[in-house]
């Protein structure tokens, strides 16, 4: 029991550590300090959603219907590419007003809809939570739950860890120059797991 609780977590962890679409998010929303329970919530929750059903044997549903996951790529690509393209724009603003007390508060709804997209429209995300970790969990049989419980406990800790511990990088944070480089970088992730859905 403890040990397949262990194997949980310790994949959890392992997949959703990489830098990706929605760790970008919740990093600068958790520098921006706007809204952060409520999103790393709405991922978290979202992973445990998808855990579950990789755990029930949807896996087998994804894996026999590809359509779900190429119509997510798909869509996904698009969005993303959106999405990276508005953080260049940003990055390239001319405005110095940066810091992050300073920064136009955006409506909880907007970024709702944002981290709703940047997890349910990524289908690596399918592919971690439902197919392989679905995949893995058979391996346990009677225990497979405890699997379950702790690959979801993972993701909830690392979310609001990232998105609270965020604050933590505020120093570095302080000019304006920081909060291009930050878009930037999140204008490239996005735009690299955009071409690496279409490849």
């Amino acid at each position: 029991m403890l040990h397949s609780y262990m194997q949980g977590l310790a994949i959890g962890f392992s997949l959703i550590i990489a830098i990706g679409a929605q760790n970008a998010f919740i990093l600068k929303q958790g520098l921006k300090k706007q809204y952060v329970f409520w999103l790393c919530a709405i991922c978290a929750a979202s992973d445990s959603i998808l855990i579950l059903l990789g755990v029930l044997g949807f896996s087998q549903l994804v894996e026999s219907h590809p359509e779900i996951v190429n119509g997510a790529k798909y869509l996904g690509a698009t969005f993303l590419t959106v999405y990276g393209a508005q953080h260049f724009l940003q990055a390239f603003k001319t405005s110095s007003s940066l810091a992050p007390s300073e920064k136009n508060e955006t409506k909880l709804l907007k970024l709702v809809l944002i981290c709703l997209a940047l997890t349910w429209l990524n289908p690596h995300v399918y592919l971690d939570t439902v197919v392989l970790i679905g995949s893995i969990s058979t391996k346990f049989e009677s225990t497979a739950v405890y699997f379950a419980i702790g690959a979801i406990t993972a993701s909830w800790v690392f979310f609001f860890v990232l998105g609270f511990g965020a604050r933590y990088l505020l120093p570095l944070f302080q000019s304006a120059k920081a909060w291009k480089v930050l878009d930037l970088i999140i204008g490239v992730v996005m735009w690299g797991i955009a071409i690496s859905l279409l490849l």
